[in-house]
């Protein structure tokens, strides 16, 4: 391990590993980029995990380095906030595959080049098994909790299937147990519009200075659609245009909403690295926590004893509430205690990480129940 300070605000540790990950392929060794907020108690029994969703990373409380914004759950996580940081220790960790710090297709290589595509395609759990390790380096056996919406929800699914013993309790927000023909089809429109960039070739893009921007910001936009919702959209846009009163008859922004997502493409395309986006997207579309238990999603949680609460939103497309409880109804099968809410909010998919007082209560109550 290269980091001496094992806590505090924006660490990298280079955990020895290897890492066997699904694909039979080995990764060694394993870099982790986390954050950490609040103090571990003695024995170790305050630490929540938050994982993060497909574009986040570990600064969930803390300002992003480059864009200078908030932290992406800085409303949740902090002193006297739901994830209270005056009673917790939160672990919060760049997923390997990414490229905040973690392991990923822009790391180095045994030769010194970025893998690039050389870098080993992931899967959600092969990301759990990295954060594992990285708590076994923190030395925190079991964790009062995972939190996590999206993604982060999957993550948390897969640390109660994988560490049962290390999970008291798990919190999945607008998640699933597996992704959708649908979820997979937006996905690779995304993937495609990468590769097609003249500046992808073929992922080796790092040397040269440059990348596939515009093919990423096409990537996000698409993605960012689905994050949305109708009316979300149209209470927020409608068909206004943008600064004009008229439309050009042309191929500019005419209409707000046009203005918004290639604005949101483009500054998401200063942040990210379109190879990682590829990476962690095929990882999503591989997640099928079924699949992985013998085509029982109920086998996943056998004989847990981990606590669960599903939360989803009745605007949520992209992860709807039938996706919550198909889970629900599995931890019931495998007789593991779960509760489960659907919340009204107009923000769709993204309500997770949006102002929704009802998810703060409910996020606060499930982390103190035996407080």
């Amino acid at each position: 391990m290269s980091d001496d300070n094992r806590f505090g605000l924006n660490r990298r540790a280079r955990l020895s590993g290897p890492l066997r990950l699904d694909s039979a392929a080995v990764l060694a060794p394993v870099e982790v980029a986390y954050e950490t907020y609040g103090v571990l108690a003695p024995d170790a029994s305050n630490a929540i995990l938050v994982t993060h969703a497909l574009t986040g990373d570990q600064h969930v409380a803390s300002p992003h380095p480059i864009t200078g914004k908030p932290g992406w759950w800085a409303r949740m996580v902090g002193p006297g906030k739901p994830i209270d940081t005056d009673r917790f220790f939160v672990v919060c960790a760049n997923v390997i595959g990414s490229c905040m710090g973690s392991s990923g297709p822009g790391s180095p290589a045994d030769d010194g080049r970025p893998y690039a595509m050389r870098f080993p395609v992931l899967t959600i759990r092969d990301m759990v098994c990295a954060q594992a390790l990285l708590l076994d380096y923190l030395n925190i056996e079991r964790l009062h909790a995972v939190v996590g919406g999206s993604m982060g929800g999957m993550q948390a699914l897969s640390w109660a299937a994988t560490f049962p013993g290390r999970v008291e309790a798990a919190l999945v927000i607008a998640s699933t147990a597996r992704h959708s023909a649908q979820n997979i089809a937006f996905h690779e429109v995304g993937r495609q519009a990468i590769m097609a960039d003249p500046n992808w070739r073929n992922g080796e893009y790092y040397a040269d200075g440059i990348s596939p921007t515009a093919g990423l910001a096409v990537a996000r936009m698409a993605a960012h659609i689905t994050y949305l919702s109708e009316t979300g959209l149209t209470e927020k846009f409608g068909r206004r245009l943008q600064n004009r009163d008229a439309k050009t008859f042309g191929f500019d922004a005419d209409f707000q909403v046009e203005s918004y997502l290639r604005h949101q493409g483009l500054s998401f395309s200063d942040r990210f690295d379109a190879n990682s986006y590829l990476y962690i997207t095929r990882a999503m579309d591989y997640f099928d926590l079924a699949e992985e238990h013998a085509g029982m999603l109920a086998n996943a949680f056998k004989a847990s004893k981990t606590r669960f609460a599903l939360v989803s939103f009745d605007t949520d497309w992209l992860y709807p509430t039938s996706e919550s409880r198909s889970v629900v109804h599995a931890l019931n099968a495998a007789g593991a205690p779960a509760s489960f809410v659907e919340l009204s909010a107009p923000f769709g998919h993204d309500s997770f990480l949006l102002d929704v007082p009802a998810l703060d209560r409910i996020v606060a109550g499930f982390l103190c129940a035996d407080c």
